[in-house]
Parts: structure tokens; C-alpha cells; sequence
């Protein structure tokens, strides 16, 4: 029988894979899925978004539900809720249906990681801690580089449907492993629920992805200014609300810590571009002629590349700083994005290059991000540095996917030709930003320890 340190991480890794498996495979059965149910571009984003969407909102709420329910009774309840959603999307007759399903699907892998992650966390001693953060590196690069060639394979011998319900075998296993392993929950005091902070945060996001889809849509566009308007009225109300708390749910002062502020802006402008633009690559690539299965196998070369990139990064880190890192990683992606972009008919090996490319890109700032958002952070503040940057690696992919959704649908009703090849180019450009930002943030080098 393992220790609880081993099966505290086992059930965390699982869920995380979870999430992963439903983030990066669905993309490759964009094409069918559209087809089958009638859906435009637009609509089409709403899949990955709306799943995002729902992981993103709830992730405030987890640490108070998990005081208030035990850790062991939520992520059960949280996995029976996500099975049941993936079951229900991969048999939605419309593709509402399907967008609402994703959403609760969301709401519930929302719950599962940062519970789990905390439950892990509390098993280990600090030296433990870097190998149970090297084995989700190991997740982290091996799911996003299996589940989109598997992805492809379910939908040449099945459907996009099969696609959907993959995710089925590993959250029985992972309702499994809880009942076996987990103990049962204790009494604790579950802190008050700040409602307001809540509301407002999680109505802010939602306005605001909306905003951005409705601005891609010619009849919309009046009401997407609304939505952005309202988004950020609800915003301001937020964080002056939590201005006058002495706990407020988000600690939002830590945005005064420039290594934190910085790895956030990053991981926005470059792993959350990197996943928007998956809906342009795969549309091109489909109108290319590459069935689901080769564009599933591309994300292959990409994990390697990006494997090989995060163990020369601390290297890097070491020798150059994390400025100089950062901007070859932003280089790197947006390279790959933007020779993406020219290629309208591109053969399997370059595609596979440039792909790797984009992972070597992608993964430099991603780890050096990961490594520099905690550099200098004081011990009682690392919880809620923590809060922030998950939720905003969230929120990465929300705003990402829909950034690049809103882009290509502009795309297609001005250059219709080429809407794929010009949303890509506009990814590249969007990857770039931070590269304005980083001879002033002044990032100091970081040790060979602190990388490690």
C-alpha cells in the first residue's frame, strides 16, 4: 500500500491529467463537430471557452467549499458532477447543449485541481516538494502531447462524440482512488463566504468573455461594447471592494511584486496565445487537406521541444537572467506562429518544425514565468501569490481563446481568403507584447537553487 504522501499525489496527478485530457483534446474534432452541428467560428470557440470559462470562475470559491464539505466528500462530488457532464456533452443532440454541458464540466474541474493540489501539497515535507513539482512538469508535457493524437484517432473511428466521453475512464478511476485512498473528512471551521467579491469576480469574467465573442459578430458588436463596458464597471467594483478588506478573497496587492505581475502578463501574452491559436492552426491545417489524426500527432514534436526546453532553462536562468529567456521564448513562438501563418499548404514536416518551435518558444516562458512569479514572495504570502497565478493560468486560456476567436472572425469577414493565415499572424504579434514591458521591469537573475 503506498504512503498517503504517494496517494495524496496519485489523485492529484490524475485530476490534473483530467483537466489537461479536456483542455487540448478536443480541439482536433473542431472540424466534425461543426460540421455535424451547424456551428460557425464563433460558436465553435465556446467549446474550449466554455469549459475554461467554468474552471475559471469557481477556482475563488474551491478553498471555502473544501472548509465547508471536507476535502474527500467535494472532490467526489466534484468528479461525479464532471463524469456526468462529459457523458452528457459527448451525447448533446445541439450545440448549446453541448456549450452548457462543458460549462458544468468546467465548474467542476474547477473544483478538482486546487483541492487536490493543496491536499498533495500538505503530504510533503518541503524537500519533497520538487519532486512532486518535476512530476507535474511530467503531466503537464505528456498530456498535452498525447491527448490530441488520441483525440484525432477517436474521431476517424468513431466521432467527435468518442472524443468527448475519453475523459470518462479516468474520472471513474479518480472516484476510485479518492474512496480507497482518501481518509475520511474531520470537522473544520469553514471561514465566511465573502458573496460580494464572488459575484462581482465572476461576473466581470463572464461579461467580458462574452464581450469579446459578441465583438466578432457583425450584428453584436453594439451589444460586445455593452458587455466590455460592464465587465469593466464590475471589475473596478471588485477591487475596491477588496481595497477595504482586511482578507479580501484575492489578494490583489501582490500585483505590486513586480516578478509576480510580470510571470502573470507572460503567461497571458504566451502559452494562453499559444492555445487560442490551436482553433486557426486546425482550421488551416483541415483546409490543408491533414486528417484529425495528423493534427493531433502534431502537438508530438511540440511536447518534445518544449520537454527539452524546460531542462535548459534553468541553465539559461542561471547564466543570462530571466529577461533574456523570456524574450528568446516569446521570439521562438511567435516565429513559429508567424511562419505558421504563411504557409497555407505546409507539409507535415515543416508543420511538425514549426510546432516545435512553438513549444520550445512557449515552454522557456512558461517555466521561467513559473520560476519567477514566487521569486522574492515572503512565506505568508505565498497562499495567496498561489491563488493568483492559478487562476490567472485560467484565465490565460479563457482570454486567449477567445482573443483569437474574436480575431479570426473579424478575419473571415474582411479577408475570407485568408481569415486562418491573418489570425495566426495577429497570435504572433499578440505573443510579442511583453517584450515592451521587459527592459523596464528590471527582473533580477535568480539563483541555480531557486531554478531548481
Amino acid at each position: 500500500m503506498p504512503s498517503p504522501r504517494l496517494r495524496h499525489e496519485a489523485i492529484f496527478l490524475l485530476v490534473f491529467a483530467l483537466d489537461l485530457v479536456n483542455m487540448f483534446i478536443a480541439t482536433v474534432a473542431y472540424p466534425a463537430l461543426a460540421a455535424e452541428l451547424h456551428a460557425d467560428i464563433g460558436t465553435l470557440a465556446w467549446v474550449g471557452t466554455a469549459y475554461m470559462l467554468g474552471l475559471s470562475v469557481v477556482i475563488p470559491l474551491a478553498p471555502w467549499l473544501a472548509a465547508r464539505c471536507g476535502e474527500r466528500r467535494l472532490l467526489l462530488v466534484a468528479l461525479l458532477l464532471f463524469a456526468v457532464a462529459a457523458g452528457l456533452a459527448g451525447a448533446a443532440p445541439s450545440i448549446g447543449w453541448l456549450l452548457g454541458w462543458r460549462f458544468l464540466q468546467g465548474l467542476a474541474g474547477g473544483l478538482l485541481i486546487p483541492v487536490a493540489q493543496a491536499a498533495a501539497y500538505r503530504q510533503c515535507t518541503p524537500e519533497q516538494r520538487g519532486a512532486l513539482t518535476r512530476r507535474i512538469l511530467l503531466v503537464a508535457l505528456l498530456v498535452p502531447a498525447l491527448a490530441p493524437a488520441l483525440g484525432g484517432l477517436l474521431v476517424q473511428w468513431l466521432s467527435w462524440r468518442g472524443v468527448l466521453w475519453a475523459s470518462l475512464p479516468l474520472a471513474v478511476l479518480a472516484i476510485a482512488l479518492v474512496l480507497a485512498w482518501m481518509p475520511a473528512d474531520g470537522r473544520r471551521s469553514a471561514p465566511r463566504l465573502q458573496g460580494y467579491a464572488l459575484a462581482t469576480a465572476m461576473s466581470a469574467l463572464g461579461a467580458l468573455l462574452l464581450a469579446l465573442t459578441c465583438l466578432g459578430e457583425p450584428g453584436h458588436r453594439f451589444a460586445g461594447a455593452g458587455l466590455l463596458l460592464l465587465a469593466t464597471v464590475l471589475a473596478v467594483a471588485h477591487l475596491r471592494h477588496a481595497r477595504r478588506q482586511p482578507q479580501p478573497l484575492l489578494r490583489w496587492s501582490l500585483l505590486s511584486h513586480r516578478g509576480l505581475r510580470m510571470a502573470m502578463l507572460v503567461y497571458l501574452a504566451v502559452p494562453g496565445v499559444f492555445i487560442g491559436s490551436q482553433l486557426a492552426s486546425t482550421l488551416q491545417l483541415n483546409h490543408a487537406g491533414y486528417s484529425a489524426a495528423q493534427i493531433g500527432a502534431l502537438m508530438l514534436p511540440w511536447a518534445l521541444a518544449s520537454a527539452l526546453a524546460i531542462t535548459g532553462s534553468r541553465r539559461l536562468l542561471a547564466r543570462v537572467g530571466p529577461g533574456t529567456v523570456l524574450r528568446l521564448g516569446m521570439v521562438l513562438q511567435a516565429s513559429g506562429l508567424l511562419l505558421m501563418a504563411l504557409q497555407s499548404q505546409p507539409s507535415f514536416v515543416l508543420a511538425a518544425m514549426l510546432f516545435a518551435l512553438m513549444g520550445a518558444g512557449g515552454s522557456l516562458c512558461s517555466s521561467t514565468a513559473q520560476t519567477l512569479a514566487f521569486h522574492g514572495v515572503d512565506a505568508e504570502a505565498l497562499g495567496d501569490a498561489s491563488a493568483l497565478w492559478n487562476l490567472n493560468r485560467q484565465l490565460s486560456f479563457c482570454l486567449g481563446t477567445a482573443a483569437i476567436a474574436l480575431l479570426l472572425a473579424l478575419a473571415m469577414q474582411w479577408w475570407p481568403a485568408h481569415a486562418t493565415g491573418v489570425a495566426l499572424g495577429l497570435a504572433a504579434v499578440l505573443t510579442l507584447l511583453p517584450l515592451a514591458l521587459l527592459h523596464r521591469a528590471q527582473l533580477h537573475s535568480l539563483s541555480t537553487t531557486e531554478t531548481a
